[in-house]
């Protein structure tokens, strides 16, 4: 790589970890008085949309480790937001419901998140945005492609 591509790789990047950094706090901001961080949101999110599901499906969706979600689920069930329960299938694996409580604070919470993340968003055109999913794919895809076939043994998946 040659240093001008160089240079234009790392100016990009920052321009990419800038904007992600402001699309995070956008996206804090819309979770207004309901007390939750991004990352209780996201697990709520994902069980509120996708139904119950054991905490490595969870963070698979979200895109965080187990050890920090296990934490963050017992904060939301210690809440009253969630309850674990043991798989019927795999006692060793934990299931992550959605109480009538936390379906009350999604059904409330999510539709203001939705309309302020589509705001935020607004700043590009469908064009744009279809592009932007693209490029976004790509490069997540290709990293971890690259990363998965270092033979480091972990198991990665597609990001986007």
């Amino acid at each position: 790589m040659s240093r001008v591509s160089q240079r234009l790789a790392l100016a990009t990047y920052v321009r990419l970890v800038r904007a992600a950094n402001t699309a995070r706090a956008c996206a804090a901001r819309h979770l207004g008085d309901s007390g939750l961080t991004l990352t209780q949101f996201a697990v709520l999110e994902a069980v509120f949309h996708l139904g119950p599901m054991s905490l490595t499906e969870i963070a698979e969706k979200v895109l965080t480790t187990g050890g920090n979600l296990t934490m963050v689920a017992g904060n939301l069930e210690r809440d009253g937001m969630v309850r674990r329960q043991k798989s019927p299938q795999d006692g060793r694996v934990q299931i992550v419901a959605l109480t009538a409580k936390g379906k009350a604070l999604m059904r409330r919470v999510f539709p203001v998140h939705a309309a302020g993340i589509a705001e935020f968003m607004a700043t590009l055109d469908e064009r744009e945005l279809g592009q932007l999913g693209d490029l976004c794919r790509k490069l997540g895809t290709q990293v971890l492609s690259a990363e998965a076939g270092s033979g480091s043994g972990e198991a990665h998946k597609s990001v986007g």
